[in-house]
């Protein structure tokens, strides 16, 4: 057997997360993909950038700092090749170039800063293959700090992919404009007009969570009845007893409440009943789209 390792970076606008994972390799077998270790740091670029339209000094040394750290953590562990890729909040920030040279300066990691259509396709590469057959039709919703990607499955192709300006972060900062709902609503209802029986596939922190928490098994979905309930108890909490009681990160018990209605909300557009949780996102699609690069 032959173990390779890979990494991914993801710099969402609520959290920078680096995944190293390791590729098991047998000669006459299909390859194993499993997480070495996962390491996030909330860092709210978002907060930042949708306010004022720049990442704060403050934060911007904080993201150097944590990149210099994940530049260490893969080093020590021998990881063959990486990709850090920015979302979102990155994007939108009228600095976001100047501290992506920078960091690079300062730590030798080099960021690329990825528009909506390249991250929902390389979340596309993950493991969510395996979860589309072919006689099914599918909603994937993958809810982000900043954004949320949405890409529609039918016959195992895709169908229609679109990032909307919906976010999390973009909610709690009060900077997602009304007409945006409107424009989501419309292209759900116009890209799965004339499919029966529509599943919806989810991913993010916010979802990851809930499903943790819901003590199901790994291939069980969620109902819409169980999201729309637990919706009703966090609201029904305190920030500060949803961080005690329901055990929720400070920075995860602030948005949960506003990114949760995004899966909701297009659920009910779709009129679908039941979400799978597969727990993949943006690092496990650079993982995979890295090794598959160096296998050609």
């Amino acid at each position: 057997m032959n173990i390779r390792k890979f990494a991914g970076i993801d710099i969402g606008s609520n959290g920078v997360r680096l995944l190293i994972a390791n590729i098991l390799e047998e000669e006459g077998k299909t390859p194993i993909f499993s997480k070495g270790s996962l390491v996030r740091v909330p860092i709210r670029l978002g907060a930042d950038v949708f306010e004022q339209g720049r990442i704060s000094t403050e934060n911007a040394s904080r993201l150097s700092d944590t990149m210099q750290a994940y530049h260490l953590l893969m080093k020590v562990q021998g990881v063959e090749a990486y990709r850090a890729c920015a979302t979102s909040a990155m994007r939108e920030a009228t600095n976001g170039a100047e501290i992506v040279r920078e960091i690079a300066q300062h730590t030798g990691v080099q960021i690329e800063i990825i528009g909506g259509a390249e991250e929902a396709a390389i979340i596309a590469n993950t493991d969510l293959h395996t979860l589309v057959e072919s006689d099914k039709n599918y909603l994937y919703i993958d809810v982000g700090g900043g954004s949320t990607e949405f890409t529609i499955y039918s016959q195992g192709e895709v169908r229609a992919a679109r990032s909307f300006p919906i976010g999390g972060v973009r909610l709690l900062k009060g900077k997602a404009d009304e007409q945006v709902w409107e424009e989501l609503k419309e292209w759900i209802h116009i890209h799965t007009k004339g499919l029966k029986t529509i599943e919806a596939i989810g991913s993010g922190g916010n979802i990851n969570k809930i499903f943790k928490v819901s003590g199901k098994r790994k291939d069980s979905p969620l109902s819409l009845h169980f999201l729309e309930d637990y919706l009703k108890e966090i609201n029904s909490l305190s920030y500060e007893e949803r961080i005690r009681d329901l055990e929720l990160n400070p920075d995860r018990a602030d948005i949960l409440p506003l990114a949760l209605p995004i899966y909701i909300k297009a659920m009910k557009w779709a009129k679908i009943k039941h979400i799978l949780v597969p727990k993949v996102g943006l690092a496990d699609g650079i993982v995979r789209q890295l090794y598959l690069s160096s296998e050609q």
